[in-house]
């Protein structure tokens, strides 16, 4: 059985662990290291099964825990090349990995995919087990066919529905930020997340919306703007209710 457990995510800070049978991955390290042991101790989550950190990319909602944190767990941290030398992990162990080329970690095939992200390599993985699929894929303007792709066959999708339009639009951020954020190197609007997961109808597939914005959203905001354009009841559309939220996933094989 595929576990995800979502210990945050927003724009305070991101950081998912994925077990398989006791051991684990964590993708993303953006909280404190301090923070990512508490909230992993809430949730139940021995720290000695976590093998490795995976980065997405180097902005700091994504990687502030991730050297402290790869240091207290004596783990290695993998991502590209462009996002390690964006990167300041100080003294760690790094293991290089290419987009789009798998690799096997923890028991599982681990496959990092190409966003569109104001970023120097940014990536989204999708993780499969035991048959079963789970893709995290946040801080995108727009899907890449890859993504897409992986959407349309994952079991559960980690996805990102950052910002309302309307609230971006009338909020308090400066026009270039609001142009970027709308931007196809920006981030996915709860439409444009609605959208893709309609495009990619997929039966049985669980949906968890991710890296809610606190100032452009809300999760009663993405939920129910999900929910209606893709036709599903809101209570089956599941998000991070507040700060120090944490969130449990299982794919049953």
């Amino acid at each position: 059985m595929l576990e995800a457990h979502v210990l945050a995510s927003g724009s305070d800070g991101n950081c998912t662990v994925i077990e398989s049978d006791g051991e684990a991955i964590m993708i993303d390290a953006g909280v404190s290291c301090r923070r990512i042991l508490s909230l992993m101790e809430r949730e139940g989550i021995d720290s000695s099964c976590v093998k490795a950190i995976l980065l997405t990319h180097e902005h700091t909602d994504h990687i502030m825990g991730a050297g402290p944190t790869a240091r207290k767990l004596n783990v290695p941290v993998y991502c590209n090349r462009p996002t390690f030398e964006a990167c300041n992990l100080g003294k760690i162990d790094y293991r290089q990995i290419s987009t789009g080329t798998s690799f096997e970690l923890c028991g599982m095939n681990i496959l990092p995919l190409p966003t569109s992200h104001n970023a120097a390599e940014p990536n989204a993985f999708l993780t499969e087990a035991d048959g079963k699929k789970i893709l995290v894929a946040t801080d995108t303007g727009k899907l890449t066919y890859q993504v897409e792709h992986a959407l349309s066959i994952s079991d559960l999708a980690i996805i990102e529905s950052n910002y309302d339009t309307n609230m971006l639009t009338n909020g308090p951020y400066p026009f270039n930020l609001k142009k970027l954020i709308g931007s196809d190197i920006g981030h996915l609007s709860n439409v444009a997340c609605a959208n893709a997961i309609k495009r990619t109808e997929r039966k049985g597939r669980k949906i968890f919306l991710a890296h809610l914005s606190k100032t452009n959203n809300t999760p009663d905001t993405a939920r129910e703007t999900v929910a209606e354009i893709i036709g599903e009841k809101r209570f089956n559309i599941d998000c991070l209710e507040f700060p120090g939220d944490t969130r449990t996933l299982k794919v049953k094989a």
